[in-house]
């Protein structure tokens, strides 16, 4: 039973727009793997989610199964399963559909006309024999199955020719335990009427062989040979003729004389203690002949596409199929490929030479996942083989129809890290070629010894070449067990400990309406299993190294767990001009609304400019210095739906005068306080004056610092700020005063000369104010300022004067450092020119 809910599944995020209290969530049962896999889609009736749940059926077929869900419509529908299993079959064969694992691989079509869910461990019985070579369902835009894709399943033959050979010499007795083997024996391997020739030329044509038919020859003998002279070139002979032996060994008259026996260990050989016990080889025997119609190789134990596992991974593009076969090969692996209206399987030793690897690709996985590159040159074909030499490997390659041709290889760093497993690749700036690759590394051992994982970003370069360009991490996890000895709070109640990280890449278009396309990775073992997620925002052709949101999973990591074990987000599912994103789990998946992306951007300016001791202001009947402060908001959403209401956006600001000292030098007018908060409503633009006044005690040495805080007063709803622009504004109002000396100097007395020149209109009352610190004085004034009175009257265009001022250090002050400022004050703006003479 499968449940739709519109309660929050996930308790908290940090920043940016993927808003975690509105999303729509979806439940299923754990031991049915439900969520597996998710997938977004939208049809004629609709938007939907696709949930893979690859163990549905429990406990007796476990066919697996994917779910439809429905999203914007009548939600209390709930979700609904495909009957895939029963509608994907291929016809002639005795199928095998339980345990077959339907939707674990899930993708839709790159033009959304239809998805394909494959099983990987569908089967089918060839006599007494399974193999296991998966199949694809090719499901239609309408929910219809068009046909079924089982590209590596053959034909069960019995084109076999076998000879069995029987020891007739007097040391075999009695003999009808020998015939009882033969009639079992034949009934066991299911094939017509035999022929038994004890001659030579048995495999001839004259003796009704069949050119190209595999050559068995079973022989039962008790071992002891009287011609071994000639041993050499009968077996010699037997391998030119490719004819595969089986030898069965009664050991009767060995026992019988005690004779002594080596025991030859080989999947040819038995041995048997009597001629009475031969009838309990024969399914054994059976099963490796039939198993040779499988093979190429001289030992039963080696296939080719019978365990292929076909539809392990999947991808889907605009060249065609790709088709994940990690069984094939004796576990080595390989690409199925499509070929126009083919499927291609490449050759044995396509992806690993052995005369060259002889054992670093052995049950390498080959097709783990697997991924295309698009490039001005072609496309590029990528699988991973995360096993490949322990450390794994990604081959790229290309393929022209009939052969591939490997260009690059890229490999892991770590032993069991399963480098390659996880594949994605992405155009970030939107130009229709593939900017980096991402390949994900799971295992990868963290400073704890714990799989935190690891996922490699490369970069595609302009010879078509893969370069690394960073690692990108989860947040480091600690592993609190029963056993650790660290500090923990709580102890973690499932094992293994870590994270997983890169379990799941998902190539997201853009999610913050930047222009550049977005990456979001699983780490479905954090936090004691229940998951989390991490999205990264792109920039030009890669992405950022820093992720902008982490989002955790909550609930108890049982009835739903493994939270990030899938993702995909391509579409808008809510109609408002935004890609959405789904994550699923083991027990759940959730689909998550994403907000619009709003720009505010501000601006302050002072009137005047600068602060004039001048220019004052009555404030509660005393007169003082004031200060007009201008802040403006520029506003837009940045998505290309018209989310205009007409009422605006309410935006809340602040003001806060010398916001990095104790005490400010000035306050509001309105509030008689250093800080000032407002709530206003903007649609395009706003505009805004405060008045700050200064305090009694003047000290201008150092701005007035104005900090303006800004932001969207509704956080939980509507859009939310462009994380790439800033949210605070630091701006200083100077005063129209000059630093003129700081000296650390051993001189009792030193002059100071300051040099005017008016440049501008005649400027009237023209003064000039000298500070400074307590540890000098001028002449016998104390501490303060001196006030010099340039020109009385009026201080003309053009012309000059200086002021000489001899100061002097007193000797009781302990600070050696002077401070001297000087503060001018005329109606134009004057040139000065400042000058420090020692005596």
């Amino acid at each position: 039973m499968v449940t739709l809910h519109a309660y929050p599944l996930l308790p908290w995020l940090s920043c940016f727009n993927v808003d975690e209290k509105n999303q729509m969530s979806f439940s299923g049962p754990v031991e049915d793997m439900f969520g597996y896999t998710v997938q977004q889609f939208e049809n004629s009736e609709g938007k939907w989610v696709l949930i893979g749940s690859p163990l549905t059926g429990q406990p007796a077929k476990r066919t697996g199964d994917v779910y439809r869900c429905p999203v914007g419509q009548n939600k209390n529908t709930g979700c609904e399963k495909f009957l895939l299993p029963e509608n994907t079959t291929i016809p002639n064969i005795n199928e095998v559909k339980e345990n077959m694992t339907m939707g674990t691989t899930l993708v839709v079509n790159p033009d959304g006309s239809g998805f394909l869910a494959c099983g990987p461990q569908y089967g089918y019985m060839c006599g007494k024999q399974q193999y296991i070579t998966g199949i694809c369902s090719n499901v239609s835009s309408s929910f219809k199955v068009l046909n079924s894709i089982a590209p590596t399943v053959r034909e069960c033959k019995q084109d076999m020719d076998i000879v069995i050979v029987l020891d007739g010499s007097n040391s075999i007795y009695p003999w009808n335990p020998i015939t009882e083997f033969l009639v079992k024996f034949l009934q066991s391997i299911e094939i017509g009427p035999a022929r038994v020739r004890f001659v030579k030329e048995a495999f001839t044509v004259e003796r009704g062989a069949r050119p190209g038919v595999k050559k068995v020859m079973v022989i039962v003998t008790d071992g002891e040979s009287h011609d071994h002279y000639n041993l050499k070139n009968v077996t010699d002979q037997c391998e030119r003729d490719g004819i595969e032996r089986f030898a069965v060994a009664v050991l009767g008259d060995y026992n019988r004389q005690n004779k002594t026996n080596e025991e030859i260990k080989n999947d040819h050989f038995f041995n048997v203690s009597d001629e009475a016990a031969l009838v309990t080889i024969v399914d054994a025997l059976g099963s490796k002949i039939f198993a040779l119609e499988a093979t190429s190789e001289k030992h039963t134990s080696s296939f080719e596409m019978e365990m292929s596992q076909s539809g392990f991974s999947a991808h889907t593009s605009k060249a065609g199929v790709m088709l994940g076969a990690v069984g094939a090969f004796d576990w080595n692996g390989t690409v199925v490929m499509q070929s126009g209206q083919e499927f291609v399987v490449p050759k044995k030793n396509t992806f690993h030479d052995p005369a060259e690897q002889r054992y670093e690709g052995m049950a390498g996985y080959i097709g783990y996942d697997v991924q295309s590159a698009y490039t001005p040159h072609g496309v590029l074909y990528i699988t991973g083989a995360p096993r490949f030499n322990h450390s794994g490997r990604v081959t790229v390659y290309r393929f022209d129809g009939e052969n591939v041709t490997i260009t690059q290889t890229l490999k892991g760093e770590q032993i069991g890290s399963y480098f390659g497993s996880v594949l994605q690749t992405h155009d970030i700036d939107r130009d229709s070629y593939t900017d980096i690759l991402l390949v994900g590394a799971p295992m990868y051992m963290g400073p704890e010894r714990d799989e935190q994982g690891q996922v490699y970003v490369y970069r595609l370069n302009e010879d078509g070449l893969f370069e690394h360009e960073m690692s990108l991490k989860p947040v480091n996890q600690t592993c609190c067990t029963a056993h650790s000895q660290s500090n923990c709070k709580s102890v973690s109640k499932n094992e293994p400990c870590g994270a997983r990280f890169g379990t799941a890449i998902a190539a997201v278009p853009d999610l913050n309406l930047d222009g550049f396309s977005d990456i979001v990775i699983g780490s479905p073992l954090e936090n004691d299993h229940r998951g989390a997620v991490y999205i990264y925002h792109g920039s030009q052709k890669s992405i950022k190294e820093k992720y902008v949101q982490r989002i955790a999973a909550g609930g108890d990591g049982e009835s739903m767990k493994f939270f990030g074990q899938s993702i995909h987000g391509i579409m808008d599912l809510n109609d408002d001009g935004i890609i959405d994103v789904t994550i699923g789990g083991i027990g759940g998946a959730a689909l998550f609304w994403s907000r619009d992306v709003a720009e505010l951007l501000a601006e302050m300016t002072f009137d005047p400019s600068k602060i004039n001791l001048q220019q004052t202001c009555q404030v509660q009947g005393r007169t003082t210095v004031c200060v007009k402060t201008k802040v403006c908001f520029k506003y837009r959403i940045k998505s290309d739906k018209d989310t205009n209401t007409g009422t605006g956006e309410e935006v809340m600001y602040s003001l806060t005068l010398d916001s990095l000292r104790a005490i400010a030098r000035g306050r509001f007018n309105e509030t008689d306080n250093r800080r000032l908060q407002k709530n206003e409503s903007i649609v395009d633009r706003l505009c805004r004056e405060h008045t700050f006044y200064t305090s009694d005690k003047l000290d201008f040495r150092d701005p007035i610092m104005v900090t303006l805080e800004f932001g969207l007063t509704d956080e939980d709803s509507g859009p939310v700020l462009d994380g790439e622009l800033p949210t605070s504004l630091n701006k200083t109002v100077r005063s129209h005063a000059l630093f003129l000396y700081q000296s650390r100097s051993n001189q009792e007395k030193f002059y100071v000369n300051i040099d005017i020149h008016n440049t501008g209109d005649n400027a009237y009352n023209t003064k000039v104010t000298l500070s400074h610190t307590e540890n000098i004085n001028y002449v016998k004034v104390e501490v303060g300022f001196v006030i010099c009175n340039v020109a009385r009257k009026t201080f003309r265009w053009n012309k000059s004067a200086t002021n000489t001022f001899k100061m002097g250090k007193k000797s009781l002050m302990f600070s050696k450092t002077v401070n001297i400022c000087c503060h001018f004050f005329c109606s134009p703006k004057i040139k000065t020119v400042k000058r420090i003479i020692p005596e």
